[in-house]
């Protein structure tokens, strides 16, 4: 359970954190009423949490999860709405974004519900996914007039391949928790209350093992994967920043928020 032991971080409002007896550090995104929406705070108390866990000994592995309902269904797109492409240049969330990417130990992320946009990109810088059979994957940015910005692009491509990313990242499309599986996104299926449960057994598997020995296996099978990742990273997060000084990125946001299809002009 997560509340079974003191909070890990103190100070947080949108994570609860918890760390048990065999090592495993469990961060649960706790923003329900908006869908556990990745806004900029959320994302800092990740990044802070998985600093301080990096050179803690205590912590061998990592559970991330958003609950029973909801991993995550996007960013918060309150904030996107008056940022400009030099906002999003200068955006303190890509900072959060490097800190997690370069978090060394295993990290396990339990999906249930809805994992788009941002919550997908936020999963797929875990090490292995495992989800309920009501998860919904996708990003979804397209219909927003703009693309994924922390990743999704590319690791999205490497993990599912060009076709099916290319489907995904073009059409705004889903992908179901059995699709995803079969695609290679994630690693097992389960009922989703069983989610959070299987993710933490296994995580407690990975931390009785050598933790510098499970640090290293992580980082040798990442260099197998990331390939031209950090360049591919660079140019998407450029392409991401360019869109924000475009109408249809205006358009896209504005229907969205008004609940409304929107009527792209192509500028």
């Amino acid at each position: 359970m997560v509340n079974a032991h003191p909070p890990y971080m103190d100070g947080c409002d949108d994570i609860l954190t918890s760390l048990d007896d065999s090592h495993v550090l469990t961060i649960t995104i706790n923003r329900p009423k908006a869908r556990n929406a990745l806004r900029t705070q959320l994302l800092h108390e990740i990044a802070q949490t998985l600093d301080k866990a990096t050179s803690d000994d205590n912590v061998r592995c990592v559970v991330l999860t958003g609950g029973d309902k909801v991993f995550a269904a996007g960013a918060d797109i309150t904030e996107m709405a008056d940022k400009t492409s030099v906002g999003v240049l200068q955006d303190p969330r890509a900072n959060h974004w490097r800190t997690i990417r370069d978090f060394p130990k295993p990290m396990i992320a339990a999906v249930n519900g809805f994992c788009l946009g941002g919550g997908n990109e936020l999963a797929m810088h875990c090490d292995i996914l495992i989800a309920g059979k009501n998860a919904q994957f996708g990003q979804p940015e397209i219909n927003l007039g703009i693309i994924p910005g922390a990743g999704g692009t590319q690791r999205l491509t490497a993990m599912i391949g060009k076709s099916k990313a290319m489907r995904l990242v073009l059409s705004g499309e889903f992908l179901s928790a059995e699709d995803a599986e079969r695609a290679g996104l994630v690693s097992e299926v389960c009922e989703p209350e069983l989610t959070l449960e299987k993710a933490t057994a296994l995580a407690r598997k990975i931390a009785s093992k050598a933790p510098v020995a499970a640090r290293l296996a992580k980082e040798s099978v990442l260099k197998a994967s990331d390939g031209l990742l950090a360049e591919g990273i660079a140019f998407e997060r450029k392409a991401f920043a360019l869109l924000f000084a475009t109408d249809d990125k205006s358009e896209g946001v504005s229907a969205f928020m008004e609940k409304r299809k929107p009527n792209f002009k192509g500028h």
